[in-house]
């Protein structure tokens, strides 16, 4: 039997069923007659679950998006980068240095602000507004971070929350920004783009798509370094850390003026590609902090890969249940709870244990 087993992956074809019955197999693996799976299957799930192969994957999928899919892909696979920027920061930020903020959305809202202001006002390219809003989330982050660090825990996330509504009741208060109903760019500046909607969308898929890309290989950089090794002390022991001679508090403000630019890059990117802006858009808690948090959460808070796992999932249970309205919101907060009261760690923690399992068999 044994034999008749392993033969399967020595073969250049496997019969019909048969890999159906690989992960049937797979899956009853462990019963109550404490059996486990045979060797050739333990293999090929840990090269199934390693990370290796996981990061080239979604690379390959986020090259073919745009190339076999029409608008609604591209404009899917938009949304989908923007938002893994947007937890892959958010997990830098809690899950490494410890900065559990709920008011990442004023960063969203500001570089879009930003982006409309220089566009309107300035007669700057929108493309060149970009960065130019992200420099100025990162230089409004500076008092920011003066101001908000004063706080701790709970305290600094009810903080930071604060401070985004004190921004998004600011811009409300503004008339030649549109006020509380918004405002919406000059018709010509998105013209000077592309005069074709597909091309515009497949402008915004690439520049997003290189903003995540960027802002993983950011952030896994920085965990290489002598800094990421501060930050990762941090998040392991942050009173053993200090004691060791780490400046925790400097690593921290660092952290938040790096997220905050990245993430006024992301907000203006988004609105630009959404062309209208209004006060509660751009500073949705909902939108651009609860679903992030419940992203990296389920993801895996404080893993590099958990964002990009969070996103996958979220994205699938948006297209198969967002229908039911509350109900849909109500079983995003109770997956959440039980992800966070029964596996800490998030599904990456769980693959982890997992391939370690198969490794040890």
């Amino acid at each position: 039997m044994k034999e008749e087993s392993t033969s399967f992956f020595k073969k250049k074809g496997a019969p019909p069923g048969v890999a159906k019955k690989l992960l049937l197999r797979f899956a009853r693996g462990w019963t109550a007659s404490g059996s486990a799976p045979r060797e050739a299957e333990q293999k090929f799930f840990a090269r199934f679950f390693s990370k290796k192969r996981f990061f080239p994957c979604f690379l390959l999928l986020c090259a073919l998006l745009p190339l076999l899919g029409d608008n609604t892909d591209r404009q899917l696979g938009f949304e989908f980068a923007a938002t893994l920027t947007l937890a892959t920061l958010w997990n830098l930020l809690a899950g490494y240095a410890g900065v559990v903020s709920i008011g990442q959305q004023a960063f969203v809202g500001l570089g879009a602000y930003f982006l409309f202001a220089l566009v309107v006002f300035a007669g700057v390219p929108a493309l060149a507004a970009v960065p130019l809003a992200a420099l100025a989330c990162g230089v409004i982050a500076v008092p920011s971070a003066r101001l908000l660090f004063r706080l701790r825990g709970p305290f600094f996330a009810i903080g930071s929350w604060v401070l985004a509504e004190v921004f998004r009741l600011t811009f409300a208060q503004i008339s030649s920004l549109g006020g509380g109903s918004g405002m919406s760019l000059p018709i010509m500046s998105i013209l000077a783009i592309s005069h074709s909607r597909p091309e515009r969308l497949l402008l915004f898929y690439v520049f997003s798509a290189a903003l995540a890309l960027a802002t993983t290989a950011l952030v896994f950089a920085l965990l290489k370094s002598r800094f990421g090794l501060g930050l990762t002390a941090i998040r392991d022991a942050e009173p053993a850390a200090a004691s060791l001679g780490v400046d925790v508090m400097w690593l921290k403000r660092v952290v938040y003026i790096i997220v905050a630019a990245v993430t006024g890059l992301a907000g203006a990117l988004l609105f630009l590609q959404n062309v209208r802006i209004s006060p509660d858009a751009a500073f949705s808690v909902n939108d651009w902090t609860a679903n992030i948090i419940f992203i990296v959460v389920i993801g895996g808070i404080g893993r590099l890969e958990g964002p990009l796992i969070g996103c996958l999932v979220f994205f699938g249970l948006r297209a198969a249940f967002a229908d039911y309205g509350a109900w849909y919101l109500i079983g995003l907060g109770l997956l959440a709870i039980l992800m966070m009261l029964l596996a800490p760690a998030g599904i990456a923690g769980l693959l982890d244990q997992l391939r370690n399992r198969l490794q040890k068999r």
